[in-house]
């Protein structure tokens, strides 16, 4: 599952991996937790049809369009990619709300283990990398709004299968085009994009128990376990 993450490379870089268009200033992050505001990135169609990509912030934790009262309904921050297309809770946004979760890694508990060892999971050249989300803009009764999203998840490589049998997906950069275009690639079409990463797409370094409390968010989470 992915319910930590972390996004730590410069705004300029992040820019140019994944080509929106806004020019944010987004500090690092080392320690990402549900209901914390983050950054997605979704097309948008400008007046004379051309989508573009673009930055947004939204809130980590995906809230259905049908919940009358989001303090009843369970916190969803991940979906299963095989039945997200049957599930009225993802069917929509699977077919018209897709969008990229910016990321330079994210953290895993060796599930059986009491304290369960956390390990932080990132490309082996500490590039970033985008995994593959659902959006949604709930309306409030009074009005409000709020824009949700979660990452969907998929069976895990090789590499991740000794820590959990999840991972999520993560989008290759030649598809985030096919994988945004919700208007011209169907949703039964994008979701077989949905797939683990090669084994030697990641690498696991094992991190100390700081990433377990919210509060603690800067490089010090990621230092390697030593001894």
């Amino acid at each position: 599952m992915c319910g930590r993450y972390a996004i730590t490379s410069s705004p300029e870089l992040l820019r140019d991996a994944f080509g929106y268009a806004e020019q944010p200033n987004f500090p690092p992050r080392y320690n990402i937790a549900p209901t914390q505001p983050v950054p997605i990135i979704r097309h948008e169609r400008r007046g004379d049809g051309v989508a573009t990509r673009h930055f947004v912030l939204v809130r980590f934790g995906f809230i259905p369009a049908f919940v009358k009262d989001p303090k009843s309904f369970p916190l969803i921050i991940n979906a299963r990619s095989e039945t997200a297309l049957d599930k009225p809770s993802f069917r929509a946004a699977l077919m018209r709300r897709r969008c990229l979760f910016i990321a330079d890694a994210f953290y895993e508990w060796q599930a059986g283990r009491k304290p369960k060892r956390v390990f932080m999971v990132r490309r082996p050249d500490a590039t970033p990398f985008a995994m593959a989300g659902l959006w949604e803009c709930w309306m409030g009764q009074d009005g409000s709004e709020i824009d949700t999203a979660c990452i969907l998840t998929t069976t895990a490589n090789g590499t991740l299968a000794a820590l959990h049998e999840r991972m999520p997906v993560i989008i290759d950069p030649k598809d985030y085009g096919p994988w945004l275009d919700c208007d011209g690639v169907e949703a039964r079409e994008a979701i077989r994009l949905a797939r683990p990463a090669a084994d030697e797409a990641l690498e696991l370094i094992e991190v100390s128990q700081a990433v377990n409390r919210v509060a603690n968010d800067g490089p010090f989470v990621q230092a390697p376990l030593r001894g």
